[in-house]
């Protein structure tokens, strides 16, 4: 039995350990009259202080890991995220570019006149992603600014309780983009004329009129979410105001425009004009995404096959936004680095030169080493093989050569993919493959005998020289081979001699249906034309470079988790992403209200695990329900209840408060189906759901 605080790694070790004393740490004691606020500051201080010199990452290794490769470790996941966020932002800036040309374009181009008196009007169609719409207005705000001849104003229908409150939200938004919020309260406290109220539009046409901004910009962020009432009064009253003020609108659309016409009444549909921008192709977006990070040239880390079908599959199965698929990739890249002490190895020889002993026990412990081992030991190599398993300096330079080894064939099954993919789009009579299929399949090291790569080769055989040359174009084959016999095929068909296109014997337009009548009865038969030389010239060559294509790609498509320390390199563990992303609401809702305090920070000094007046009512109430039978008296449910609220001043807690909160909190039972009324007793109630099942 040792110290909490002495023990080796500190928690990191303590499964391995049968008991130890846990040692709380000293809190200030108050003296010299120092004040609870001025504790707490010290307290925040001091931990700021903390954070900035330790590392977010715990050592590994059974806390054997030195902090240096702590660091390392922690320092290599900013770097290599940093790094591939850029990338993701690149492709969502494409990806929005377009949209956002076509939406600045509308409000530069639209105005009254040309809308015939209404008001121009983008309805953008964002589909289920209504939160995505928020970084769009965003991006088109900066935009707006930058031209600075409009500005933009975003309500939420949480802002627009009644038309007061929305015209305050849309002329302070509005002038406080345009100028600062000392102006605006400048406008307010004007001696100069009549005293404006908040919510006059005379406030905003002095700013529009004082900075010369062409458009006014009115996003609603929801619009679904807004009160038609409001909403339709506010149209009203805007359209009103469109000689003098140029309103321009955006509706967030995520149902349909019809669905938000059949809202609003006719007199207010009327007052709009505009057109459709549509932004729900997400999932291009998402494929986009993966297909980069995976595929990027200095990439040295990829998710493995079985990360990969999860994320895919489950951006497939549900609605999920570009930003949100970012997100659950930097959870899969920091549970890399976080929980694998090989992640340290990808820093290099450069910056870390010597092994560990600790490391060097744990590589050797790998299944992709006992394989590479076992490899040696078949083909004779016993003299590295015994290297590699004594000693730590010939281990080191083993690692590092591995894994060289392993990026490099890693980026040349990628450069496979990449040519497969691009040879499927080139085949007019073939369906493209799917890019992220693609390595999904090729991570699991079943790509090789794939439908997708048998028919497109099949396919490719079957093309004359015309389509062969325009499939192949320009790019290179993954090997030297196939594209010096891409270039004889490619000479014979500028020196040919006849006219027409040069046909392989498998192509399909060479066969021939010969009809036959056998007694009384019709025989048809499959041939061959006949081919002439150039044409069998060309067959041999196409032979010849699908053989080359085929043995090149049998020997580039390995399976990724064969290679020396795919450990390091590929990141698989399926769990902490399906527990992480996968919904489980009720669970979920068990677990805060049976142990609040795993979400809510406790400031008591007593145990946080017992039933206490600290914690939420329902809480409480929810544990004592946990402790009754089937069927619960709802007076003895009450008298314990009170004895927790009012703890030992029982005399001093207000009973009929602590009643309200009872029955409040017995409502919210009732509300998540837990409980019901008996129909046997009427003072009693019935469980309806159990923990657990």
């Amino acid at each position: 039995m040792q110290s909490g605080h002495e023990a080796h790694g500190g928690l990191a070790g303590f499964e391995y350990q049968g008991s130890y004393i846990y040692k709380p740490a000293k809190k200030g004691s108050g003296v010299n009259g120092a004040s609870n606020k001025r504790r707490k500051l010290n307290h925040v201080s001091s931990n700021r202080n903390l954070g900035s010199s330790i590392s977010p990452f715990v050592p590994l290794l059974n806390g054997h890991e030195a902090k240096e490769s702590v660091k390392l470790r922690y320092e290599l996941f900013q770097d290599l995220w940093s790094r591939k966020e850029r990338k993701i932002q690149d492709i969502l800036r494409k990806v929005d570019s377009e949209v956002l040309r076509s939406i600045a374009t509308f409000i530069e181009e639209s105005s009254r006149e040309t809308y015939n008196g209404r008001i121009p009007t983008g309805m953008i169609s964002v589909g289920s992603n209504i939160s995505s719409t928020g970084g769009l207005l965003e991006r088109l705000r900066k935009e707006l600014h930058t031209s600075g001849n409009a500005c933009l104003i975003t309500l939420d229908s949480g802002d627009t309780s009644n038309i007061k409150n929305a015209l305050k939200m849309i002329i302070k938004a509005a002038i406080t983009s345009m100028e600062d919020i000392d102006q605006y309260r400048d406008y307010l406290t004007s001696k100069m004329g009549p005293k404006l109220l908040p919510y006059d539009l005379d406030l905003l046409l002095s700013c529009v009129r004082k900075n010369g901004v062409e458009k006014v910009v009115i996003a609603f962020k929801d619009s679904e979410a807004f009160d038609s009432t409001v909403l339709a009064d506010l149209i009203t009253l805007l359209w009103s105001w469109l000689d003098r003020i140029p309103f321009v609108f955006l509706f967030g659309v995520a149902t349909s425009v019809t669905y938000l016409e059949s809202r609003l009444p006719r007199s207010a549909v009327k007052l709009l004009q505009g057109r459709l921008f549509d932004f729900q192709d997400f999932g291009d977006s998402i494929d986009r995404i993966f297909i980069a990070l995976q595929t990027q040239d200095d990439a040295c880390l990829w998710a493995g096959h079985g990360v990969s079908h999860i994320l895919m599959d489950k951006s497939g199965d549900c609605f999920q936004s570009p930003e949100r698929f970012g997100s659950v990739l930097k959870y899969t890249h920091m549970a890399h680095f976080f929980a694998n002490p090989l992640s340290v190895l990808l820093a290099g020889k450069g910056k870390l030169k010597q092994l560990q002993p600790e490391l060097c026990e744990a590589i050797r412990n790998t299944p992709s080493f006992r394989k590479h081992v076992q490899r040696l030991l078949d083909t004779k190599d016993i003299e590295p093989a015994e290297g590699m398993m004594n000693d730590d300096a010939t281990l080191t330079k083993h690692v590092y050569l591995g894994i060289a080894t392993a990026q490099q064939k890693m980026r040349e099954v990628f450069s496979c993919i990449e040519w497969l993919v691009a040879l499927s789009q080139n085949i007019k009579a073939l369906k493209a493959a799917n890019h992220s299929a693609c390595i999904i399949l090729a991570l699991k090291g079943e790509l090789l005998e794939s439908k997708v790569l048998v028919d497109t080769l099949d396919a490719a055989k079957k093309l004359n020289s015309v389509d062969l040359g325009v499939a192949f174009g320009p790019m290179s084959t993954p090997s030297a081979e196939s594209d010096a016999i891409l270039d004889e095929i490619r000479e014979l068909i500028r020196t040919k001699k006849t006219k027409g296109a040069l046909r392989s014997q498998y192509d399909a337009q060479l066969t021939k249906h010969n009809t036959t009548i056998v007694g009384q009865r019709v025989k048809l038969t499959k041939g061959k034309a006949k081919l002439s030389n150039e044409d069998l010239k060309y067959s041999d060559l196409i032979d010849r470079l699908f053989d080359s294509l085929q043995s090149c790609l049998a020997e580039k498509l390995i399976t990724p988790t064969n290679l020396f320390l795919h450990e390091c390199l590929i990141y698989d563990f399926k769990s902490p992403i399906r527990y992480t992303f996968t919904p489980r609401c009720r669970h979920t809702v068990e677990q805060a209200l049976s142990t609040p305090f795993d979400y809510l920070d406790s400031k008591e000094n007593g145990e946080i695990g017992a039933l206490s007046a600290s914690q939420p009512p329902i809480s409480i109430l929810y544990q004592l329900y946990l402790e009754s039978g089937a069927v619960a008296n709802v007076y003895d449910l009450w008298r314990a209840f009170y004895m927790i609220v009012g703890g030992e001043d029982e005399e001093k807690c207000d009973e009929r408060v602590a009643f309200s909160i009872f029955y409040q909190s017995l409502a919210e039972l009732k509300m998540m189906g837990m409980i019901r009324t008996s129909r046997k007793k009427t003072d009693h109630l019935a469980k309806s759901a159990w923990i657990g099942l």
